[in-house]
This record gives structure tokens, sequence and C-alpha cells, in this order.
């Protein structure tokens, strides 16, 4: 049994709230820059170079890429075989981000109450997700949402007979009904499967996957590629005004399902696709 000290855990979440959130990875300029040279409408040409620019000054100044910075969405894969040391596990992430996001200047976005609407001051508490895993290792993936991406996004039960089809429409309508507002080119994350909960879960930790990186399973690389192509189609374009770039890329996650069902959620990211991970 390897022990963890839950400072550990808070550090991380305090270092990744800030680099998250100043610091788009090279991956994800390299693939916009590579959208840029196929993007043929002017206007969209413009955007995406300000995108870019964008990127460039947040990550030399240490600044937010976006005025929104997010809720704080955190992925923990545990190791079965950690012990968790010198203080509560939970705390120790919701501290890390109350840190964070006041030693990083980052805005404070959450509510204590969805309906008195009332800031808690600190953008806490985050939501946490946790799957444990073979292994003495702890896997911290950090995901700051904004709010107007995350606004775009939604679940549907279709019907079993809808099937393949039905699924295309929905995530199509979904992306072309958002036009602009989910701040252009996206990433769209679709979840397949499961329970009315858990495809919405499956549709935003696809969201994580690199970009350019393909469902495991042909016929679901397949499914992306064609998604890809048609959301690409509408004539959104980034920022919604315009153009072949309407999204940077589609990711598919599916899980089995029951027989009366076929969940399928959308979530979307705008071109920031903020995240990063850290193994402890």
């Amino acid at each position: 049994m390897r022990q963890v000290n839950v400072d550990e855990i808070r550090q991380a979440v305090k270092n990744l709230s800030i680099t998250t959130n100043c610091v788009l990875g090279d991956a994800e300029i390299e693939y916009i820059k590579k959208m840029l040279a196929i993007e043929e409408s002017p206007t969209g040409q413009e955007i995406l170079k300000m995108v870019l620019e964008n990127a460039r000054i947040a990550r030399e100044e240490m600044l937010p890429i976006c005025q929104d910075t997010g809720f704080a969405v955190v992925f923990l894969e545990i190791g079965q075989d950690v012990c968790f040391i010198g203080g509560d596990l939970n705390e120790a992430i919701t501290q890390g981000v109350r840190e964070g996001y006041e030693e990083g200047y980052l805005r404070k976005s959450i509510l204590s109450d969805p309906i008195k609407r009332i800031n808690t001051g600190d953008n806490t508490p985050p939501v946490v997700h946790l799957k444990i895993v073979p292994g003495d290792k702890v896997k911290i993936v950090f995901a700051p949402k904004g709010g107007g991406s995350e606004n775009m996004s939604g679940v549907a039960m279709l019907k079993p007979a809808d099937g393949i089809e039905g699924v295309k429409t929905f995530v199509i309508e979904k992306v072309e009904s958002a036009g602009g507002n989910p701040c252009p080119p996206i990433v769209v994350g679709v979840g397949i499967g499961g329970t009315f909960e858990y495809c919405a879960f499956m549709a935003k930790k696809a969201l994580l996957r690199p970009l350019g990186e393909r469902h495991p399973d042909p016929f679901y690389a397949a499914l992306e590629e064609e998604l890809l192509e048609k959301i690409n189609s509408t004539g959104v374009g980034p920022q919604g005004l315009g153009g072949r770039v309407t999204a940077l890329d589609v990711h598919v996650e599916v899980y089995p399902c029951h027989i009366a069902s076929l969940p399928v959620a959308v979530n979307l990211n705008c071109h920031a696709t903020r995240h990063g991970e850290i193994v402890i």
C-alpha cells in the first residue's frame, strides 16, 4: 500500500487551475494552425489568427485564455493500492481550486445555489469524478468548463429504432442550433449508451481526448470523421460568422445500454480545449 499525502493533491490541483486557464497546449495550437490552412472564409481566417495570437499572449504573460475561467471539473483515477493520508481528499481538492483561482487572479464564477444566485467568491465547490484503477498512482485531470459552451450541451433519450441516423441527426442539429454561442471552432464530445446521466459524463470525458486521436473501434472512428465533415459543412464557421471550420474535432465515447434505450449526449468545448493532467 502506497501512502499519498492529500497535500500533494492540493498543490497539483492548485497548479493545474492556473496553467490550464493560461496555457493552451502545443498540440491544440498546432491543430488550430492546421484548421487555419483549410479555412476559406477571410473572416474565419482572421478569427483563427486572433485565436492564435490570444493564446500566445496568454501563455507568455500567464493571463487567462478567456475571461470565463470555468467551473473546475476534476477527474481522478486512483490506484487501488493508494492510501491517502494527511486529511480529507475532497477538501484538499477544493482547497487547491480555491488557492489556484485566488493566486492566479482567475474569475470566480460559481454560485452557492442555482436559484438564489449567490457567488461563493472562490470558484468552489468543484465537480469531482472518481475512478478506481489498478496500481499505486493517482492521475489528476483538471478541465475548467466555460458556461457558454456548457449551455449548448444536451441529452436525448432516443428510441432504439432511431439508430445511428438518429444519433447523427441529434449531434448535427445540436451544433447547428448552437451557432456562435459556444465560441467555435468547437470540440464536440459525444456520449452514446449507458444511462441518462452516464452518457452526459461520457460526452464530457470525450473532450479530454487529444485532438485527432480516433476511437479505437473503426466503426466509431468512422462516425467521428463523418460527423466532423458534416458539422464543418454547416457553414457556422469560426465564432459563428461563416466558414469551413466549425469544429476542430469530434470525439465519441460509447457504453452498453438497456434494450429499451438509446441515450445520446453532446457536450461542447470552445476552441480553448483547456485541460491538463499530472500523475502522482
